[in-house]
């Protein structure tokens, strides 16, 4: 056994552990943390099968982007992982019997193409291209309708994950466009015709020090004080 199918096995069964643990853990933020380290073994499967881009890709997208989603609807949604998880392991028998027919479904038609014997031989200026390139071409070529249909898919799961961590708020305002658009000017202004009110100014103190005292007879021009 050479080094290259020593950690082809070594990273394969840290990723069979890691898978089972996403399904067992007791906590969702563990789950998700055992999720990241089956991606990473997968890369790096996918690098020992030179496949370089498919493993970068792999750790860029899911590891870091997908998975920090992945954690921040967990951390949202707050769900009570632990009533969810009630009667598990009674069902866990005929779970595992459905997941080894799949398994054993999936394996019964992909492993016809992993015959290293009937694989085609690219030839010089396909090697030139680069594996990048052609996988470029095959996507956008042969595998384009696919490609769309998955893109649709993530489209409504972005949609589904926006509507389950859409709260409404008490103490939020917000306004509404609709009604906004339906306002005429009735509602918002009233023209009202009021008579005007004239306050009459309060006397100061020296006006009333120089106004005589009631019942006084006026002063005379020539009096002296």
């Amino acid at each position: 056994m050479d080094t290259t199918t020593a950690l082809f096995y070594i990273f394969s069964g840290v990723m069979l552990l890691a898978a089972f643990r996403v399904i067992t853990a007791s906590s969702a933020v563990h789950s998700a943390l055992f999720l990241v380290l089956a991606f990473f073994s997968a890369a790096c499967v996918w690098m020992l099968l030179h496949a370089e881009f498919l493993a970068i890709s792999l750790v860029l997208v899911y590891v870091g982007a997908v998975m920090v989603l992945f954690l921040f609807v967990v951390m949202m949604l707050d769900v009570n992982i632990e009533g969810l998880r009630d009667g598990f392991w009674k069902h866990f028998p005929v779970a595992a019997f459905v997941g080894v027919i799949i398994a054993l479904e999936m394996a019964a038609v992909l492993l016809p193409g992993f015959r290293l014997t009937n694989a085609p031989v690219a030839d010089a200026t396909a090697l030139q291209m680069g594996n990048t390139k052609l996988l470029g071409i095959e996507i956008y070529t042969k595998y384009l309708y696919p490609l769309q249909i998955a893109a649709v898919l993530l489209l409504v799961a972005i949609i589904a994950a926006i509507a389950l961590t859409l709260r409404k708020r008490k103490d939020a305002k917000g306004q509404n466009p609709s009604e906004q658009v339906k306002a005429k000017k009735a509602d918002r202004v009233r023209l009202v015709q009021m008579k005007p009110e004239v306050d009459v100014p309060a006397p100061t103190a020296a006006a009333v020090a120089t106004q005589p005292a009631a019942g006084s007879p006026p002063a005379a021009a020539g009096d002296k004080k």
